[in-house]
């Protein structure tokens, strides 16, 4: 089929089998749309809470929109506020992390999909 419909809370949240359950909700829709060039990812933080990880690419930019909620994301040393409908490019070496504010934070990420294009940064030393 030339076209993929489905909506973004069917994806399979894959934060729960990687021990992230308690702090964020990651849903990579890749695959459950067919997309062979674009990466797209659905990301709920849970109010309060600090993604468990900082994650930079070789080759990708990407985008973040802020769906709602409001937070900070951390790249490398700058840290940025953010709210509803901000949106972030980011340089694929620039590491970066999303924080959530009281409401929680929920955020889409789009860019090109280069498979094995990612190092996470597991140091719980990068906010500080």
């Amino acid at each position: 089929m030339s076209y993929t419909v489905k909506n973004l809370d069917e994806v399979a949240d894959i934060a729960p089998k990687h021990g992230f359950g308690d702090t964020q909700e990651a849903r990579f829709a890749n695959d459950d749309y067919d997309a062979k060039d674009t990466g797209f990812s659905l990301h709920r933080i849970r109010p309060g809470k600090r993604q468990g990880f900082a994650h930079r690419h070789e080759n990708a930019e990407e985008v973040y929109v802020v769906l709602g909620g409001s937070g900070r994301i951390k790249l490398d040393d700058d840290v940025v506020d953010l709210e509803r409908l901000d949106a972030v490019r980011v340089a694929p070496t620039v590491a970066r992390a999303f924080e959530a504010g009281e409401e929680g934070l929920e955020i889409i990420a789009f860019g090109p999909r280069h498979e094995g294009d990612g190092e996470l940064i597991e140091n719980p030393e990068f906010w500080t």
